[in-house]
């Protein structure tokens, strides 16, 4: 007996708004399938607003209708059953956030969660990496976010504990990220990883995922700390403009990409971690998951 089930996952971020709609395949006596039919990408920045001003501006509370009306249609046409939309550091932060929310209910019948930090490190825990991991290893895993970065360190397959830092890209960005905050950082991954002989790094987020691919490394190959420091190094040699005309990266990745680095360096450093895996996942996978699992409550569509 197959049976295919659509659903979907609503990740609105500091820098990005996405949209995954994955096919859960189930068959008897086979492990269920998680297959991945589209991504879709949005760079609306609601954390150039938040992070500045404190609120989300009424240009972007429009951005935000338009494309949520879009993801609605989308999942509408695609046949998806159930989804979840979760809101990150940006909206948590904005003191419109809340109706921002209340009027995309209203107007694109959209339902938006907005969940704290301690709930996303979660969710993003609840990928599927022992695809990716080796069961008898120690791993910090770092999800770097417009708005936050989550850490989560893993032994022996098992979270043993997860942290969300208001440290991201769009903040460094906008230099709103205080010195007691970077050290309270580098005191909680020095004690969570300093009983471990060795320890590797996991990292996700559309920045290292975009530097993976420029490596050329295959799936499941590490970078080495070596090869992002100089990637760093380099980075820095050229302009905003250069980065995007010759470089080819996208005008929302040739600014957020540097910041981005120095948190996972500064990871990779504080932790002694001398190599960093990319599995490509992040909390859109884990919302997905989420739901089929049922630890999470969904919306049907």
């Amino acid at each position: 007996m197959l049976s295919i089930k659509k659903y979907a996952a609503i990740d609105i971020g500091s820098n990005a708004v996405r949209l995954l709609i994955t096919s859960i395949i189930e068959q008897d006596d086979k492990p269920v399938t998680f297959k991945k039919n589209s991504l879709v990408r949005v760079p609306i920045r609601l954390g150039a607003d938040v992070f500045v001003s404190g609120e989300i501006s009424d240009y972007n509370i429009q951005r935000m209708q338009d494309t949520m009306t879009a993801f609605y249609l989308l999942m509408k046409s695609n046949g998806v059953v159930n989804y979840k939309a979760c809101a990150t550091s940006a909206m948590r932060d904005a003191s419109n956030g809340r109706d921002v929310c209340k009027l995309i209910d209203e107007k694109c019948k959209i339902t938006i969660d907005i969940i704290d930090g301690e709930e996303e490190a979660t969710i993003i825990a609840a990928t599927d990496l022992h695809r990716f991991i080796d069961p008898n290893k120690s791993y910090l895993y770092v999800d770097v976010g417009g708005g936050s970065t989550e850490f989560s360190v893993i032994h022996n397959s098992e979270k043993i504990e997860s942290k969300s830092f208001r440290i991201g890209t769009v903040r460094l960005l906008n230099d709103s990220v205080t010195n007691e905050t970077w050290k309270s950082l580098e005191s909680w991954i020095k004690n969570h990883t300093k009983s471990y002989d060795k320890i590797e790094l996991i990292g996700s987020g559309g920045n290292i995922n975009k530097i993976f691919k420029i490596s050329g490394k295959d799936l499941g190959k590490p970078l080495s700390y070596f090869y992002l420091t100089s990637y760093y190094k380099s980075l820095q040699e050229y302009s905003y403009e250069e980065r995007i005309t010759e470089l080819n990266l996208n005008q929302d990745r040739a600014d957020v990409i540097i910041p981005a680095l120095r948190i996972y360096l500064s990871a990779m450093k504080w932790s002694s971690a001398k190599d960093i895996l990319v599995p490509k996942i992040g909390l859109s996978d884990g919302i997905i998951k989420s739901i089929y699992y049922n630890t999470i409550t969904s919306t049907t569509l």
